[in-house]
């Protein structure tokens, strides 16, 4: 999926970036964000929006040319695959990217191994992959709150030992 993304980088953030932005205020409404977090973001894309979180953060994504955009630390990666060690982060992030990834259901397992705390996945409602993602979402993690907006359905979930 990257060469897509990396063929509209430069339109991006025109196509997706208040979208984006909105998605992260909302789940700043929702989470709590300490100074001392962590953050990962998964398809992070341009990570533009990052900048709403008062933490350490980092983004991942396979799209190069999306990344030379980013203000923040980013990695070239897929989320079925992530070069992190398990329980690294504090809070991780997945806007608007499951339907792209090519496993959803390993990417998912690779997000729950990652993180330490809370999870945050939205998935595109028009999607045709959203039921099955959904589903995944339901098996794998432990959703608390589930929001849904325009064009997303938001998952808060929180992992436990």
């Amino acid at each position: 999926m990257g060469s897509y993304y990396d063929e509209i980088a430069l339109g991006y953030q025109e196509l997706h970036g208040e979208e984006q932005r909105n998605k992260a205020l909302l789940v700043l409404d929702n989470i709590e964000v300490q100074p001392s977090d962590l953050l990962l973001d998964v398809g992070c894309g341009t990570a533009k929006y990052l900048s709403l979180f008062s933490c350490k953060k980092i983004g991942i994504d396979p799209a190069s040319e999306l990344l030379k955009q980013a203000d923040v630390p980013v990695v070239q990666g897929v989320a079925e695959r992530l070069p992190f060690s398990a329980n690294s982060f504090d809070i991780v992030l997945s806007l608007t990217a499951i339907h792209n990834f090519d496993d959803s259901k390993l990417a998912l397992n690779e997000i729950f191994r990652v993180a330490r705390r809370d999870i945050v996945i939205s998935v595109l409602r028009k999607s045709l992959k959203f039921t099955e993602i959904e589903k995944a979402i339901n098996e794998i993690l432990s959703v608390h709150k589930r929001i849904e907006e325009t064009f997303d359905v938001i998952f808060f979930c929180r992992k436990s030992f």
